[in-house]
């Protein structure tokens, strides 16, 4: 695939317009291999000779040349100069990390290819293993110089981002991680404020309160505290996701809907953690409390 400036132009062109667009060759049976979708027109066939010199754009490249109707319209790329027979639907051709661009497809002698030493072909799912055997077959038939190598589309496109899914793992792992240790730290935080409470609990207690109420005074401290980090943490989380998702054309944008289920998240944790040890506090026997040094 290669790229074009200034050697372009088409029915209707304003001269002072300068655009750049993607090209690539491609045969007939392009559009069949790779399930692309024509909104306009036709795609190249084998039977017209004439398409040899015949352009099929994509949606943003019709739109970018400014034709209503693109059909029929008389097209140069370079020295080749015919007419736009189709348009297909847009479609990701380079990483996702960058917006859909304009490209022409147009049709060479194999020889002209720049990935002519490549063969695409589609594949069913069942019995895989015998239909490569069969595809090494013939290629060592017709061109036993080079050796047979293949590459499944799906594994390369998966390596493209293999850095973002390293990255989501790390953060899973790390972000468990922080709840383990934030759960310890609350852990030995409650039990230190028991312990230092011992004599208050047991004369609560003795005087009529409840295990709720003890739980709740014991608990209501530390769950203000995760309250307080949580609304300090989203701002600096919503500008750090932020500039994250700026590397991508295309990206998912996040409401306050997953700050709230985060801190609900976050809060529940901390009070299933707190609770277990001011319970226990709670359910111990006043008269050791009262007796405790």
């Amino acid at each position: 695939m290669g790229s074009e400036f200034g050697q372009l132009d088409w029915e209707g062109k304003d001269p002072e317009l300068q655009l750049e667009m993607n090209h690539t060759a491609v045969d007939h049976t392009f559009l069949k291999t790779f399930h692309l979708e024509l909104t306009e027109g036709r795609f190249f066939t084998e039977e017209l000779k004439t398409d040899s010199d015949n352009f099929v754009l994509n949606e943003i490249a019709a739109k970018a040349i400014g034709a209503d109707a693109p059909i029929g319209k008389k097209f140069r790329l370079l020295n080749k100069e015919g007419v736009i027979i189709g348009v297909v639907k847009d479609f990701h051709f380079t990483s996702l990390h960058k917006e859909i661009s304009p490209l022409i497809m147009h049709m060479m002698p194999y020889q002209y290819w720049m990935y002519r030493n490549y063969v695409f072909v589609r594949l069913r799912s069942e019995n895989i293993g015998a239909t490569l055997a069969a595809i090494k077959d013939k290629w060592d038939k017709v061109i036993p110089e080079y050796p047979f190598e293949f590459y499944f589309l799906d594994k390369t496109i998966d390596n493209r981002y293999r850095s973002e899914q390293r990255f989501g793992v790390i953060l899973r792992v790390f972000t468990i991680l922080a709840i383990f240790i934030s759960c310890f730290g609350l852990f030995g935080l409650i039990s230190f404020a028991a312990e230092q409470r011992t004599k208050e609990i047991g004369i609560r207690k003795v005087l009529g309160a409840s295990v709720t109420g003890i739980v709740r005074l014991l608990a209501k401290e530390f769950l203000i505290l995760v309250i307080i980090a949580n609304v300090i943490a989203w701002p600096l989380a919503y500008v750090a996701m932020n500039r994250w998702l700026d590397n991508f054309a295309y990206r998912a944008d996040f409401s306050i809907e997953v700050f709230l289920f985060s801190g609900l998240l976050a809060v529940g944790i901390a009070f299933l953690t707190v609770s277990f040890q001011s319970i226990r506090a709670a359910l111990a026997n006043p008269v050791k409390s009262l007796r405790y040094e």
